[in-house]
């Protein structure tokens, strides 16, 4: 768990960040954004993906279907090369806004795979959290970790 007085990311410049994020959870997003990877890779109709590519068409299936096949693979192409971006930036001890806005757009999409999971809502505010014999406890992990370290990345871009 990452605690808000260690940061994951800290401005030194203008367009430069120094990563501070710990080996441990380097490897953390490593190893989430690979299984995300790998899950792009080997089952796109994965149900827990769903909200990576959206309805475009509600009123129209067929017109839908259309979408999805023809936009389908050019997404999971990009969200493959942004995780991969990410997964190289992590070996590096400082990181540009263009590779912090990749973190971003990872993270989101390993946050919306997990949220379905875990049948999170956008309206979900008021959901217990997990109890220590839940046996979802690892994907709360997962989704705890993620949102901190977007939070982390989300204010070293703002400041």
């Amino acid at each position: 768990m990452i605690r808000r007085a260690n940061p994951v990311v800290r401005r030194i410049a203008d367009d430069r960040f120094e990563l501070v994020l710990s080996p441990e959870n380097r490897q953390g997003m490593l190893s989430l954004l690979g299984e995300l990877d790998d899950l792009l890779e080997s089952a796109p109709d994965d149900p827990s993906l769903r909200r990576l590519h959206p309805t475009a068409y509600h009123d129209d299936a067929e017109r839908d279907a259309a979408y999805q096949l023809l936009a389908g693979e050019e997404l999971r192409a990009s969200r493959r090369a942004t995780i991969d971006a990410v997964q190289t930036s992590l070996a590096k001890p400082q990181l540009t806004r263009d590779e912090l806005w990749s973190w971003l757009r990872a993270l989101n999409a390993l946050r919306l795979v997990v949220g379905t999971r875990l049948d999170i809502t956008d309206d979900d505010h008021s959901r217990p959290r997990r109890r220590r014999d839940d046996p979802d406890g690892p994907l709360w992990s997962a989704y705890e970790f993620a949102t901190q370290v977007q939070y982390f990345v989300i204010s070293a871009l703002g400041d």
